[in-house]
């Protein structure tokens, strides 16, 4: 896997790049998450949780470009070990170490 983002610099949400970032997006995306759990279990209607939907994939997206931009080699780095080796962390922590020091939560 050569890059976390396609050739316009859009991010691919692999399963390798989602995981690499799930403490990211669990930080930064909180709030839009939390919004869509309590559409869906007000109402498990898919339909009528569309926009919450799109605000969660808007917030990762935009979420992913931006880790990309700040940590470039090291978010690259992570993803293909994760990918490498199926999203096994135990396998990966010495790339997860650099990608958290040069992108930490914020």
């Amino acid at each position: 896997m050569a890059s976390a983002v396609d050739a316009a610099g859009d991010p691919i949400p692999t399963s390798a790049v989602l995981t690499a970032a799930a403490k990211h997006i669990q930080f930064r995306c909180q709030e839009e998450n939390v919004a869509f759990l309590k559409c869906k279990k007000k109402d498990p209607n898919p339909e009528k949780c569309l926009d919450q939907g799109r605000q969660v994939t808007r917030c990762v997206l935009s979420l992913l470009k931006d880790l990309h931009q700040r940590c470039t080699k090291e978010m690259d780095d992570y993803v293909g070990c994760m990918y490498y080796n199926t999203n096994e962390f135990e396998l990966c922590r010495k790339e997860q170490e650099e990608f958290e020091k040069k992108c930490p939560l914020e």
